[in-house]
């Protein structure tokens, strides 16, 4: 049984991968029965879901574990997961995620003698690694040359370039004034892509289009830079359009064994910001998969890197491949690779970092299965996936054979405006990609998420996404086929029909299971059949529902619909969520969010719905009730998401067009810019500079813009 996570001793979450058709590679000899020591303590300079994640590794080895956390993630579930726990600051990442000296300390103070810095803050930062270096703490990455080379976008592309690695065009040098920009991005040709030099995840990346977008998106580009890596050095390359984003994972020893892994699709991006990735690619065959591999570890041995790293490339229609840049570090996405391979990467970088030599090699890596890769974030799908923050009031993850969660929360704990916003990776497991995803699409479905808004229902919809489930992919899948934002998912008629049925059983099941809201009923009575109205959107259909005769068919029930159709319904109720069987169909997880007298609000294929269940009689007696009159915030700019206002560019009495710049909002480390819906004056600017704002707070009132005299 391949087996790479096991549970979490004193967390409050599981965390399981288990992929029975894979062989789980061990780094020490068969003759020996113990782990080799590594390291007696290990401090993870991160937090979140993969702390919890180095830290599963560490213990695995028996290596004890020291967290950091600032004073905002005092209760944090890297914090609980550590053997010890070291507050490095406030809440501001520059004031402890990255803060040098503070994580120096930390170590100082609880002696531990390596450091593994996880994915972004301080994890391709050559600053910090060569202060761990004079310190005499071992970095668990590469050293701080290596780093500074293939970190740095610019230099990278340099060596590469000299390394004959196929590279995207570009501007090859740091960009720090606007004309400057704008004349390299001509002289490229448009669209073009301004990004961090030593960034990652998408931040500090933006596509220019035109001059325009130049002018915008460089300044919010740097200050995104600053924000998140101390570093907001620019450069400029060519956007390739409707290419594939495919990237190669490599691990070195620094002893002359070098690998390169299967690669990684990673093309679903939202804002250059990978959403879902799967590995191996649909798209790639072993010839174009071979090409990368070596060229990545040209790469990789053309600076004497040591280490796991990413070596990712675009890749067009034609399979020919650029390379873009190196990640330095462990990937957000690595776990893929693991379910793949049965190489747990994190063990390999400790293995390395303390100076052993790989014992696996290039032909013992191999294709095993179909993985995919969810990011549940917290943010609001329906409102541009602005970030959410809050509380989890209730928070259940996925299990089973196939199923891995890493995550970094728990069930009563907090999602803070200061730091990403990422709840978990969800991955599945499976021997094809078919059924990989089949997989995911029932983890999705069994995921409880209540206290914030999540990323859930967009995730689903991508999973029952046709041109997705034909792997005919590209990093504009989104935009192409999101053209309008999320809306929710759109049911087939088929789907549309089974909701309807499962409403109907829902309600009838309420009045056999005597919770009825209609009142105490007789336990030994058997409701009758009857025709219900069910309700969806601004659609009613009448249909006819009653129950399984047969003593052994509980909570089995008959709808006949309006077309003259006849759904059998099964349910299986399990607290608030409850399997249907429709007919013999695909049997399907709804979460029931609320109940009421007018029907449910239910979770039904990752959206949540509202269906209302009446009688035909109630239904006609609803026209009469009152409707509840709602705001109107016309005349106000009030903030999307709970955040910190960088700017305001307007003051009272100014006039402003529909699509003007008003202000930026920055939360969880994104530069978000607020315009104006329509022409109007400033009556009063409330918000001021650099204050914290919540959700819907208002930052600028509006008068209505009076048309000038004369006209018409």
């Amino acid at each position: 049984m391949h087996r790479l996570i096991s549970n979490l001793g004193r967390a409050r979450t599981s965390y399981i991968c288990l992929s029975p058709k894979a062989m789980h590679v061990r780094w020490t000899s068969q003759t020996t029965e113990q782990p080799e020591k590594y390291f007696d303590k290990i401090l993870v300079a991160n937090r979140g879901e993969i702390a919890c994640r180095v830290m599963r590794s560490a213990k695995k080895l028996g290596i004890k574990t020291v967290a950091v956390y600032s004073e905002a993630d005092r209760h944090a579930l890297h914090v609980r997961t550590a053997d010890e726990a070291v507050c490095v600051g406030p809440a501001a990442t520059s004031q402890s995620y990255l803060n040098i000296p503070a994580i120096l300390e930390a170590c100082k103070k609880t002696g531990a003698q390596a450091v593994h810095p996880g994915y972004g803050f301080l994890s391709e930062n050559s600053k910090f690694v060569h202060e761990l270096e004079k310190a005499g703490i071992v970095f668990i990455g590469p050293g701080s040359e290596a780093m500074h080379a293939m970190g740095d976008k610019i230099e990278s592309k340099k060596i590469a370039k000299a390394a004959k690695v196929n590279v995207i065009p570009g501007y090859l040098g740091e960009v720090e004034d606007i004309a400057k920009v704008i004349e390299i991005a001509r002289d490229i040709g448009y669209p073009v892509m301004v990004k961090a030099s030593a960034g990652g995840g998408g931040k500090g990346m933006r596509i220019c289009w035109n001059d325009d977008d130049v002018n915008i998106n460089f300044r919010l580009s740097k200050q995104e830079a600053k924000s998140s890596f101390g570093d907001d050095r620019m450069l400029i390359e060519k956007y390739i359009d409707s290419g594939r984003h495919i990237e190669i994972q490599v691990l070195a020893d620094g002893q002359g064994t070098s690998l390169y892994f299967p690669e990684r699709e990673c093309s679903i991006q939202r804002r250059n910001q990978k959403v879902i990735e799967e590995a191996p690619s649909p798209f790639l065959d072993n010839a174009t998969r071979t090409a990368m591999g070596k060229q990545a570890i040209s790469l990789v041995n053309a600076v004497g890197y040591k280490s796991a790293g990413t070596v990712e490339f675009l890749v067009d229609k034609d399979k020919n491949f650029y390379f873009l840049e190196m990640n330095t570090r462990l990937q957000v996405e690595h776990p893929i690779t693991e379910a793949i391979t049965g190489v747990d990467l994190v063990e390999g970088m400790i293995r390395v970092a303390a100076g052993k030599k790989l014992t696996i090699q290039q032909e013992d890596i191999n294709i095993k299965g179909w993985a995919v890769e969810s990011r549940v974030y917290a943010e609001d799908p329906y409102r541009n996936f602005l970030p959410s923050i809050g509380k989890l009031t209730t928070y259940q993850i996925p299990t089973g054979e196939g199923v891995r969660v890493d995550g970094g929360v728990f069930e009563g704990g907090e999602i803070s405006m200061y730091y990403d916003p990422m709840i978990c990776k969800l991955v599945t497991y499976a021997e094809t990609r078919n059924k990989a995803i089949e997989k995911m699409k029932d983890a999705l479905d069994t995921y409880v998420i209540r206290g914030v808004n999540h990323n859930i229902p967009f995730l689903r919809a991508v999973m029952e996404n046709e041109r997705f489930l034909r792997g005919n992919l590209s990093t504009k899948f989104i935009p192409e086929e999101f053209p309008n934002g999320f809306s929710g998912f759109v049911h087939s008629p088929q789907q549309y029909a089974d909701l309807v049925s499962l409403a109907a059983a829902l309600r009838f099941a309420a009045m056999e299971h005597d919770w009825s809201v209609e009142g105490k009923m007789n336990a030994d009575a058997e409701p009758a059949p009857l025709d219900l109205a069910i309700t969806i959107g601004d659609k009613t259909e009448v249909v006819h529902v009653e129950a399984d005769a047969s003593e052994s068919a509980e909570d089995v029930f008959y709808v006949d619909t309006v077309d003259g159709g006849r759904n059998r319904v099964e349910l299986s109720f399990s607290g608030s969520t409850v399997v249907a069987k429709f007919s013999g169909r695909r049997a399907a997880t709804v979460q029931i969010v609320r109940r009421d007298a007018l029907g449910y609000s239910l979770i039904y294929l990752g959206t949540e719905v509202r269906v209302g269940v009446l009688t035909p009689r109630q239904k006609e007696l609803l026209a009469f009730m009152p409707v509840k009159n709602t705001s109107d915030f016309g005349n106000t700019l009030r903030s999307p998401m709970p955040g910190s206002v960088q700017s305001i560019a307007v003051k009272e009495g100014d006039k402003v067009v529909m699509g003007q710049e008003l202000a930026i909002v920055e939360a969880m480390k994104m530069q978000n810019v607020l315009r104006a819906e329509k022409d109007a004056v400033v009556k009063r600017v409330v918000a001021k500079t650099g204050t914290a704002v919540a959700v819907d707070e208002v930052l600028i009132e509006f008068v209505e813009d009076e048309p000038a005299k004369g006209a018409k």
